[in-house]
């Protein structure tokens, strides 16, 4: 008789959670949020080839973050190649969005608080020499000069959220404003 069943059963007993017990929280790491802000996407909106990408970012440090001006943000592609696209501040005359040609305002982000940025592009492809330029993810920082991560976009699904730029090749960036809790 082999013991190999007995075995498998007490090692998957070992890991189920007793009933009726809570299951200990996660512990957050340091290397959680190595870079003190943690990305996610707010909304996202089509409208006859505009697209808009809302951002939030969460402070996940343990200190207060002051964001002036615009986030640097560089697109790459599905192998997280940067894509040639110009990314300008503001509409960046792509479409006049008040949000996006509002100006910059100091805002302070204590830890466990939000901040929300934008991006915004057109999806026109008119060069048939070239295939469209798609954006599956982002360098981001919260400033020029501040150190930059990877992120993906998410939707509320959990499906990447592309950038469909076509031949476009510009986005804007809408400046950090606060977000009321």
């Amino acid at each position: 008789m082999s013991r190999l069943p007995f075995l498998v059963l007490v090692l998957l007993s070992a890991c189920t959670p007793v009933p009726g017990q809570p299951e200990p929280a996660p512990s957050r790491s340091a290397d959680a949020c190595p870079h003190g802000v943690e990305y996610d996407v707010l909304a996202q909106e089509a409208a006859m080839g505009l697209r808009v990408l809302s951002l939030r970012a969460t402070n996940c440090g343990a200190e207060a973050v002051e964001l002036n001006g615009y986030p640097s943000v560089t697109v790459l592609d599905a192998e997280r190649a940067p894509l040639l696209v110009a990314v300008g501040q503001g509409s960046f005359g792509i479409s006049a969005v008040t949000a996006f040609d509002a100006p910059p305002q100091p805002v302070v982000v204590g830890p466990g608080e939000s901040a929300r940025t934008g991006l915004l592009w057109r999806n026109t492809y008119t060069d048939v020499s070239a295939p469209p330029a798609v954006g599956e993810h982002l360098e981001i920082a919260v400033a020029a000069g501040r150190p930059a991560q990877v992120y993906t976009p998410l939707d509320e699904h959990r499906h990447p959220v592309t950038l469909d730029l076509g031949s476009t090749g510009k986005v804007g960036v809408m400046p950090w404003t606060a977000m009321t809790p």
